[in-house]
C-alpha cells in the first residue's frame, strides 16, 4: 500500500443504513474543542482506480479553506460482482483565529458493478439539507446517468483538458443543463488555469485610453504544453469573445484566423512547447508588443509591454496547475460563468 493510502484513509468502515447515527458517535467522541461547519455539499465521483484515497487527500487539503460536507465516490460499473461499502470521517484544521479546530465529514462510498445504479440515491440522502450541491465529476460523463440527478447539482465541475471528444462530452453536460432546467452552472477547471493569464492580458488594456489597441492587435502567439491544446483554445477563444472576433473556416489545427468586427484578419498561432500548461501569450499590434510568460522555476508572470521608444516589465502571480489549487479558486467564484461559455464558444469546433 501507498503512503497516500495509508494516510488518507477512507476513515471507519460503516454500515449504509447507520449513516447519521454513527455521524454522531463520532461528532460526539471528539469533544468540545472541535466545530462541526459546512458551507456546501461537495460530492466527488471517479472510476479511476485507486481514486478513493487520492480523493481524500484532496479532500483533506481543500477544506482547509473550504468547509463542507464532502461525498467521496470510488465507482467501477464494469465489476461482475456487485459491492457497496461506506466510510465516514472528519477533516479538522485550527481555524485562522486559533485555537478551536473546525472539522469538515466525509462520506466515502465503494460502487461496484450493478450497485453504481444506486449513485442518485447514496447522494441524495447524504445532502446535508438547505446548502448547495456542487458535484465534481471526474473524467468523461456518461451518457446513462440518471436524468434526475441533474436536478439537484447547482454547479458541475469538471476538467474539459482529459476529454477525447469535446463535443460529445459538452453535449451530455447541456443535456444535463436541459434536464435541470438550466440552473447548472458548468465550471471548468481547464478555464481555472486560465484565471491568472487572462488578468494578466487584461491589465494592458485597463485604462480606457489604451481601448484603442483592440482595432490595433494583428498577432496573437500562444505557447502551450503537450495535452495543453484545449487550454490553448480557451485562452485563444476568450480573446476572441471579448473582442467580438469571428473564427475564420480555414483555421487549422495551430494555426487559426479570425476576422474582427472592422473585417480585418487577426492571425492566431499555437505552439507546442514543454513547460507549463500555458507557456507564453504575446499580442502584436504594429509597433506595440504586449507579452505574458510564465517564468521557469517560479510561481510568477513575467508580464512586459513594448512600444517604439519604451519599455515597462513587472511580475504577476502565476497560479497552479495544482488540483487543489485549481479546485479551490474554482470554489471562491461565484456567477453563471458567461465568459467561460462564450470563450467556449468561439473556438468550439476546433475543441
Amino acid at each position: 500500500m501507498s503512503a497516500t493510502a495509508e494516510t488518507f484513509a477512507p476513515g471507519l468502515p460503516v454500515e449504509i443504513g447507520k449513516i447519521d447515527r454513527e455521524l454522531k458517535k463520532l461528532w460526539a467522541e471528539m469533544g468540545n474543542e472541535r466545530t462541526r461547519a459546512s458551507l456546501m455539499n461537495l460530492a466527488v465521483y471517479s472510476e479511476a482506480p485507486g481514486s478513493l484515497p487520492r480523493n481524500t487527500e484532496i479532500i483533506f487539503k481543500i477544506t482547509e479553506d473550504h468547509a463542507c460536507r464532502a461525498i467521496v465516490i470510488s465507482a467501477n460499473p464494469t465489476a461482475k460482482e456487485n459491492r457497496v461499502a461506506a466510510w465516514i470521517s472528519a477533516h479538522c484544521h485550527v481555524s485562522r483565529a486559533g485555537g478551536q479546530q473546525v472539522c469538515s465529514e466525509q462520506l466515502s462510498f465503494a460502487l461496484e458493478g450493478p450497485s453504481t445504479q444506486l449513485l442518485p440515491n447514496i447522494v441524495f440522502s447524504q445532502l446535508d439539507s438547505d446548502l448547495p450541491f456542487y458535484l465534481w465529476w471526474q473524467g468523461e460523463f456518461h451518457d446513462a446517468t440518471h436524468p434526475h440527478f441533474w436536478a439537484w447539482v447547482d454547479r458541475v465541475i469538471y476538467d474539459s483538458q482529459s476529454w477525447s471528444d469535446f463535443e460529445a462530452q459538452m453535449k451530455l453536460v447541456e443535456t444535463a443543463q436541459t434536464e435541470a432546467r438550466q440552473r447548472i452552472v458548468l465550471c471548468d477547471l481547464n478555464w481555472a488555469r486560465l484565471v491568472q493569464f487572462r488578468l494578466a492580458i487584461a491589465q494592458f488594456f485597463d485604462h480606457p485610453r489604451t481601448h484603442e489597441r483592440f482595432g490595433e492587435i494583428e498577432r496573437v502567439e500562444i505557447d502551450f504544453a503537450p495535452e495543453y491544446r484545449s487550454t490553448a483554445l480557451l485562452l485563444a477563444g476568450w480573446l476572441a469573445a471579448q473582442l467580438h472576433w469571428t473564427l475564420e473556416k480555414d483555421s487549422r489545427e495551430n494555426a487559426l484566423a479570425f476576422r474582427d468586427e472592422a473585417k480585418r484578419t487577426i492571425q492566431v498561432s499555437l505552439d507546442e512547447k514543454a513547460g507549463e500548461p500555458i507557456g507564453r501569450c504575446v499580442l502584436k499590434c504594429g509597433s506595440r508588443e504586449f507579452r505574458v510568460a510564465h517564468s521557469a522555476n517560479a510561481d510568477l508572470l513575467e508580464v512586459a509591454g513594448d512600444c517604439a521608444d519604451a519599455k515597462r516589465t513587472c511580475l504577476m502571480p502565476a497560479g497552479s496547475n495544482d488540483l487543489v489549487r485549481l479546485m479551490s479558486e474554482e470554489l471562491m467564484r461565484g456567477g453563471p460563468h458567461r465568459v467561460y461559455l462564450r470563450a467556449m464558444n468561439a473556438v468550439r469546433s476546433l475543441l
